[in-house]
Formats: C-alpha cells, structure tokens, sequence
C-alpha cells in the first residue's frame, strides 16, 4: 500500500500542475471503489478551479472551493499525469480533466482506493476527523508520543500503524524508524520512557524526510506523478532484509508476523 512518503511525493508532483487550474470534467468509468464514487462527482467538480492540494495522512485532498475532492490510492492504486494521450485500460477507474488539456488519472486495479467528495471542510469527512497529528508537523514530537502511549499495552509497532496516533505511517516506515531508534518492534507501547519517545519521534520524522527524498519506495505497483519509481527501498535498513546482514552491526536481520503484517528487525540493534 502507498504510505505518507508515497502520497506527499504524488501530491508535490501534481501540486504545480493543478493549483490555479479549472477543471474541465471529471470522468468515472468505474464507480464501484471501495466506497461508491459520488453520482454527482462530474457536476460537483466541472468549472472549479483546484485552490489547493493538501495531504492528510495518506489522503490526497484537491480543494475545488466549494468543496474538496478526497482520493486515496489504496492497496495498488497509482495518481499520474497522463502526458502522451494514452488510452485509459481496464484498470484506470477516474480521470479528472483541466482546461488545459492535462489529464490526472487513477488507476487502481484492485478497486481498493476512493474518490469522495467532501463540501465544506474536509476534514470533517469521516475518514479525516479522528486521524491523529501528522508525524512532519509540529504537533507530534516524543511529548504527543509518550502521552498517546500510556495506555496501549499493545507492541508498539502496532500502535504506530494506528492512524489515531500518527497520521500515515504505515508497515514499511515503522520498521525502519524503530530499527534508526534502537527499539524492539515487540516491546509494549506503555513500556517506553519519555526519552525512548523522543528518540523514536525523531527518527520517524528523519526516516519519512528520507524517503521522501528518495521518492518513496517502489515494491509492486507505485509511480510518482511524473511515471518514475521511487528509491528509497534501496536504502532499507531492516524491511524486506531478513537474513541479510544487518548494516550497523551485522547480525542477521530477522522477519516475523505481526498480526497481519511482516516484521523485520535486528535482534542485537533492538534489544530494548
């Protein structure tokens, strides 16, 4: 899935290309996503002029003014700008059109992502109002950290993952901001000190600046807006590395289940 380094380098790439634009149509050739895509999405957006493009978590939000157009790319999905006239295939699920002839298109073969529409403020929208502070904001440091965690006996990697906690961070960046931060992905949540909190704030702020440097990490499906891969999986410390040396130290990586996700961690590195 598309985490926050993959949607904020989505949304830098087309915030040049669509702030200030009007938009001249949008087209739905399949309505059927995770949630229905609004019926009357071509009339709410036709003629808006795009004020701002904006990034909740993993949300891409595109302020049309009276309203803002809620997208989210899902388990495989992929938001670029069609630049050479491809025809849409059988996977391209929406289009929105401006008046200058470019095309931003999602293609999302799993059906998985969302095209929603939200009047008003957006992030009044239900998916949007409980999402806890952004982990490159001034509001999550060790401090919001410590206190979100008091109460969570759970492994700490999960507690991450809850986007009531951190906005966006998903499996591939916790991994890697708890190997940079010296922590077991097991070790209760509660179980951190006030200083551990901040070690591990800071390095999930670095490790997310990192790969967004990098352009985000390409696994299966995921291309920036401009159809290039990103690069940061060539820099993973732990994920996807189990019985790889590890880089500090070089003990072997190890992999795990957690949940229903995979686990990679250096057991000497992460002891605490």
């Amino acid at each position: 899935m598309p985490e926050l380094p993959e949607v904020e380098t989505t949304r830098r790439g087309l915030e040049p290309l669509l702030v200030g634009r009007r938009v001249r149509a949008a087209v739905v050739r399949e309505p059927r996503l995770r949630q229905p895509v609004p019926r009357r999405l071509r009339q709410l957006v036709a003629g808006a002029v795009v004020r701002r493009l904006e990034r909740r978590g993993k949300y891409l939000l595109i302020d049309c003014g009276t309203g803002t157009l809620i997208v989210h790319l899902g388990m495989s999905g992929r938001l670029w700008v069609v630049t050479d006239g491809a025809a849409p295939t059988s996977h391209d699920h929406f289009d929105l059109v401006l008046e200058n002839g470019t095309i931003v298109r999602l293609r999302d073969p799993r059906r998985f992502g969302l095209v929603l529409w939200q009047a008003g403020d957006a992030l009044a929208h239900p998916l949007l109002a409980r999402i806890g502070p952004e982990p490159l904001s001034g509001a999550f440091d060790g401090a919001a950290l410590y206190e979100s965690t008091r109460n969570r006996s759970a492994a700490i990697k999960h507690v991450l993952m809850d986007s009531h906690v951190v906005a966006g961070l998903g499996n591939i960046y916790a991994n890697e901001a708890l190997f940079r931060a010296g922590i077991s992905p097991r070790v209760a949540a509660r179980r951190l000190s006030r200083g551990r909190c901040n070690e591990l704030a800071a390095r999930i702020r670095e490790t997310l600046e990192l790969a967004i440097a990098a352009g985000g990490s390409s696994l299966r499906d995921y291309v920036a807006s401009n159809g290039m891969a990103g690069n940061y999986q060539s820099q993973f410390l732990v994920y996807d590395r189990a019985g790889e040396p590890c880089r500090r130290c070089g003990a072997r990586i190890r992999g795990m289940r957690q949940g229903q996700r995979s686990t990679f961690y250096c057991p000497r590195c992460q002891k605490a």
